[in-house]
């Protein structure tokens, strides 16, 4: 699973050939959510809350280029990575 972007301690990824809906994957220590892209809800697992508010500011500000990723993801293309938080 690549790592496409990385920030105060939450590593996000993507998985190739992953099942819908399109999402990302959070990590924060011990804790994994799994993000909807569309919505930046999450689908599976959590974050504590400070992470998770981060997580969904990130993919809001980049909901365009991370479904594009997924495109990229699905069609088993190398992933670049994206701008963090500042």
């Amino acid at each position: 699973m690549p790592e496409i972007c990385r920030f105060y301690g939450i590593v996000i990824k993507m998985f190739f050939d992953d099942h819908a809906p399109p999402h990302f994957h959070a990590e924060y220590g011990e804790h994994e959510g799994v993000f909807d892209i569309r919505t930046q809800a999450i689908i599976r697992g959590s974050l504590p809350p400070r992470a998770r508010g981060l997580v969904a500011e990130w993919g809001a500000q980049r909901e365009g280029k991370l479904l594009e990723l997924w495109e990229e993801a699905q069609a088993g293309r190398a992933l670049r990575r994206l701008d963090p938080l500042p």
